[in-house]
């Protein structure tokens, strides 16, 4: 599905109140998930994975199954609050430190009035306190929740909580709330019109280099095993 369609999707969701575990699926998420089987089943068991990443997007075409479009998280969560203002859905922002979550939800808050934000909380919390951020969410009913965490805190422990979340649309946005807050600068256009979104982020958090290092690993990956299943099809 191309933006407005999956938006369009996910209203249904909404309107219909169905719990919805969405994935922005990335390379890296990909790779590790070829590592780690627990990681694999949370990703193979999501209601929803869109195209997140330019290298997904890449990866599709190349194996002869492109998508119409990357639908970037972001972007995403923009559009779901955008179309929320027109029908008055409320929202949870769970994630990040909390002077970022705070900033974010205040700046949220005003770009889009028409929401309801009934809570948020940060990010830095164990499997003890579980309990306690479950049941406040669930309290605030919210329509929306965003989750912004680490790869394998954020994917995981939706997973584990969505069913007694009850809430219809969860969705991992990453680092959102940081370029929301604005700690941190979203890649200007061009950056991401060439698939280079990635670059910018790593110029402005040199401490993500050995994490992009799984790029180049996935890229390859790709090239060699995806040209084995083009040739296997070609034969068959």
């Amino acid at each position: 599905m191309n933006m407005k369609e999956t938006v369009n999707y996910l209203k249904h969701v909404i309107e219909t109140r169905r719990p919805h575990r969405v994935i922005t699926g990335n390379p890296i998420m990909l790779m590790v998930g070829l590592d780690n089987p627990s990681f694999h089943h949370t990703l193979s068991t999501a209601d929803l994975v869109v195209p997140d990443g330019a290298g997904v997007v890449w990866a599709a075409r190349r194996l002869k199954q492109p998508v119409q479009e990357r639908v970037a998280g972001f972007d995403l969560m923009h559009e779901l609050l955008e179309e929320g203002e027109r029908h008055q859905w409320s929202a949870y922002l769970l994630g990040a430190s909390a002077d970022i979550i705070q900033t974010a939800y205040e700046k949220l808050s005003k770009q889009y009035p028409g929401v309801r934000f009934v809570g948020y909380r940060d990010g830095y919390f164990t499997d003890r306190d579980d309990g306690e951020v479950v049941a406040g969410i669930r309290e605030a009913n919210p329509d929306l929740l965003f989750v912004a965490r680490s790869t394998m805190n954020q994917e995981p422990w939706i997973e584990k909580y969505q069913s007694v979340l009850g809430v219809p649309v969860v969705m991992g946005v990453g680092g959102s709330f940081d370029v929301i807050s604005g700690k941190l600068k979203r890649a200007p256009a061009l950056f991401r019109k060439m698939g280079m979104e990635w670059f910018y982020r790593l110029l402005q958090e040199p401490t993500r280099f050995k994490r992009m290092l799984v790029l180049p690993r996935f890229a390859l990956k790709v090239i060699k095993d995806g040209d084995k299943v083009l040739k296997h099809n070609k034969q068959t």
